[in-house]
């Protein structure tokens, strides 16, 4: 890419104050990537700095999408009715048969939405199976950059099949389904672990616009073993650690059967919690595991719009941030939330804590979700003390809203018109590190018409190439179907309090 201008000011545009609640009219000096100051219009700049007119555009930090999955964006639109118990067993079927140039070109499309509807950093779960290859992390990497957007990207790995992992399942299948089954296994540990350790000792993308993470996938799908070697591997290498913790209720129904406490519990007596580990959904946390979460400094990656729509729940954004978990908010995957709309995600955070009950000192405000989709996600990624601001030291990714869309007429409350009124068309440009890559709703970095042909190729061929897996999940569908709601019907307090009805205050 193209370097930013060494000097660049931005006039005439507006920013947030989200204490009064307006906007106000101000200059933006960028030095290189980075935002250097902040002062009233007309204010002084270095001869020959590059100028953008930013007149009638709304100045806001670029989004941070908290959780995704760029092998997604291949995926989208492919199941309507499915649970994430359903949306694991569909793996094969939706993700099988990627070829190298695949996983690139589905990772470009995520990133290409992203940017388009304002999001400038993503945590990227990404999937390659049976074990992630250097090759594949590589693709992923290079389509972050050469779309122009940061990102953390942690190849998802496990050690236990999703028919291994959830105890009595396997047994439930007839015998010609388990021995198909046993194509759904992983490497062993040793050789995901092995191979994650040369990628992470060889990485040689620019960390302060592409960084690695470890993303043991869910708890229960990896060994004890394979968690410590996890959680040794990242902190040997100074990455982050995110994995899905307590997203629906079958997983926490089988974190107690196994362990005999909670998943957030579990992994805390393994080491994991602390600092740089982020909990992906959390929908089924309990308030211990909330505070457990605040106590140790973690981050919850919250997803309302595939909680939603794979039925899983609705978390407690409220009962999080009163324990002091810091809390990013993410889109999930294109295959289970079906869009990359930052914009949409937040609208949904501020809702699902209003249809939790009347009390409206437990809904989550517009000040909160914006915070959350911001800051909170940056802490998440590990780029904290870099982005998520409009602030002298932080970088310049800056996302410029057309003030004469109608979704800004009128301007009355800003912040509540972010969360609650912008859908990504007011997106007029972005910037990211103080180069534009969006500028008057054209993406400056990748052919769109050229990706969509390309994208519509391999759709073709993919089709073509997934009807034995497609069968196979039909087969598969009515069993797991039948089997995971019957867990998912238990209530919790027979394995939280060992058969005893909760207290009234639990």
């Amino acid at each position: 890419m193209a370097p930013a201008p060494e000097h660049t000011i931005i006039r005439g545009g507006r920013l947030i104050d989200t204490t009064k609640r307006q906007t106000s009219a101000a200059d933006l000096l960028v030095m290189g990537d980075t935002i250097a100051e902040i002062g009233p219009p007309a204010m002084p700049a270095p001869s020959g700095a590059h100028e953008i007119d930013a007149s009638g555009l709304l100045l806001h930090p670029g989004l941070i999408n908290a959780h995704t999955h760029s092998h997604g964006g291949l995926a989208r639109g492919m199941g309507d009715r499915w649970t994430l118990e359903l949306l694991l067993t569909a793996s094969q079927w939706t993700g099988g048969n990627r070829t190298l140039r695949d996983k690139y070109l589905s990772a470009l499309l995520v990133a290409c939405e992203m940017l388009l509807k304002g999001c400038t950093a993503a945590y990227d779960l990404m999937a390659e199976f049976p074990m992630p290859s250097a090759e594949g992390i590589d693709a992923v990497a290079r389509a972050y950059n050469d779309a122009g957007m940061r990102a953390v990207v942690a190849p998802m790995m496990a050690d236990r099949s999703f028919f291994e992992a959830i105890p009595g399942l396997m047994d439930r299948l007839p015998p010609s389904l388990q021995r198909e089954v046993e194509a759904f296994r992983f490497a062993p540990h040793l050789s995901s672990v092995g191979r994650m350790k040369e990628i992470l000792h060889g990485w040689a993308h620019d960390r302060d616009r592409i960084r690695p993470a470890v993303a043991p996938t869910i708890p229960h799908h990896c060994s004890d073993a394979f968690l410590t070697a996890c959680r040794d591997l990242a902190r040997e290498y100074g990455v982050g650690m995110h994995t899905h913790v307590s997203e629906s209720k079958v997983q926490v129904v089988v974190g107690y059967q196994l362990y005999g406490m909670s998943l957030t519990r579990h992994l805390d007596r393994l080491g994991i919690v602390g600092p740089d580990f982020t909990v992906a959904h959390g929908v089924w946390l309990d308030h211990d595991d909330m505070q457990l979460l605040g106590d140790k400094g973690a981050s919850v990656a919250h997803n309302p719009g595939s909680n939603m729509r794979l039925g899983s729940g609705l978390a407690d954004m409220r009962g999080m941030l009163e324990r002091k978990v810091n809390v990013g908010i993410g889109t999930d995957g294109a295959s289970c939330a079906d869009n990359q709309n930052m914009y949409e995600a937040m609208r949904l955070a501020s809702f699902a804590s209003k249809v939790q009950g009347p009390d409206i000192e437990r809904w989550i405000t517009t000040g909160e979700a914006l915070d959350a989709a911001t800051l909170g996600s940056a802490r998440a990624l590990g780029f904290g003390d870099a982005i998520g601001r409009l602030a002298p030291g932080f970088k310049a990714d800056i996302v410029f809203l057309d003030l004469a869309h109608p979704n800004w007429m009128p301007c009355n409350d800003p912040v509540n018109a972010l969360v609650h009124v912008e859908d990504g068309t007011a997106v007029r440009s972005v910037m990211v590190g103080g180069r534009m890559v969006v500028e008057n709703r054209r993406l400056l970095t990748v052919d769109l018409a050229k990706l969509a042909h390309e994208i519509e190729e391999v759709r073709e061929r993919l089709q073509a190439a997934r009807g034995p897996a497609k069968a196979l999940y039909d087969r598969l569908e009515k069993v797991v179907s039948s089997f995971c709601p019957g867990l998912a019907r238990q209530p919790l307090h027979i394995h939280r309090y060992g058969g005893h009805p909760p207290a009234a205050d639990g």
